[in-house]
């Protein structure tokens, strides 16, 4: 007897893009840390009655087969690869910086200089707090009380203001080998990733395996909480290939 206990590992590999232009050498994706998973097959049902309660014949109709996988491992090709295909850059990180500290506006010239962690570079301005929690306003220059204004790293406030504490935040860029950066253009309506999946699962000794060779994800969706691990969710959709005919296969020890 065949049983199996756990999710299983999950692999996918784009083939083409959200342009429709191929991939010429997929790159395979581990869908980390799995919760769950599901796969769905199913068909509507044709059932042809008469005048009597049970009908005298059934045909099959359309079929599908939805893959629906719940995991934890953050990946910026598997966003790009598997749903949106339009783009992705390495070598920098756009992280935010939340000043939790504060610092005091300083005498002539009333400026703050803030220096972004991992010698970055600021890249945008996320507002600055009073010491009341209130966010002061930013003009572009002559700050009066209450105000500011910026100009690259350098935060400039009003003499009126001078000895106050203040909380500034911003989004900074730095290098980083393994990061990420994906490109959310508005293209055309149409083009999906395809991409084709292999599910293994194992269990004392035997192990199951599924491949299904064209997919599309429906959804991909994350839902960060306050006291658990950030979990992230993607609905799978299997067709069949358009020249071979091919869905997959499944393949058991038993």
């Amino acid at each position: 007897m065949q049983l199996n206990f756990g999710t299983g590992t999950l692999w996918a590999a784009a083939t083409t893009d959200a342009l429709g232009n191929n991939i010429a050498n997929p790159t395979p994706i581990k869908f980390g840390v799995i919760n769950d998973i599901t796969l769905e097959m199913t068909r509507d049902l044709k059932e042809l009655y008469g005048q009597l309660a049970f009908p005298v014949a059934v045909g099959g109709g359309k079929m599908k087969i939805d893959i629906k996988a719940k995991f934890s491992q953050i990946s910026g090709r598997l966003f790009n690869d598997l749903f949106l295909g339009q783009g992705m850059t390495g070598g920098s990180l756009t992280a935010a910086y939340e000043d939790l500290t504060g610092a005091v506006i300083p005498a002539t010239p009333f400026q703050l200089t803030v220096t972004p962690p991992n010698t970055g570079t600021i890249a945008r301005d996320l507002g600055v707090l009073d010491s009341n929690g209130v966010a002061m306003q930013q003009v572009a220059s002559a700050p009066t009380t209450g105000q500011y204004s910026r100009a690259g790293a350098i935060y400039t406030f009003a003499a009126a203001d001078t000895g106050k504490a203040v909380y500034i935040s911003y989004t900074y860029t730095y290098a980083v080998g393994s990061a990420k950066s994906l490109i959310i253009s508005n293209v055309a309506m149409g083009g999906v990733p395809v991409f084709g999946i292999d599910l293994s699962c194992r269990y004392q000794g035997k192990q199951a395996a599924y491949r299904f060779v064209q997919c599309s994800a429906k959804k991909i969706g994350f839902d960060p909480k306050q006291d658990d691990f950030t979990m992230l969710d993607m609905d799978i959709a299997a067709f069949a290939d358009p020249v071979t005919g091919s869905v997959g296969y499944i393949a058991t020890t038993e």
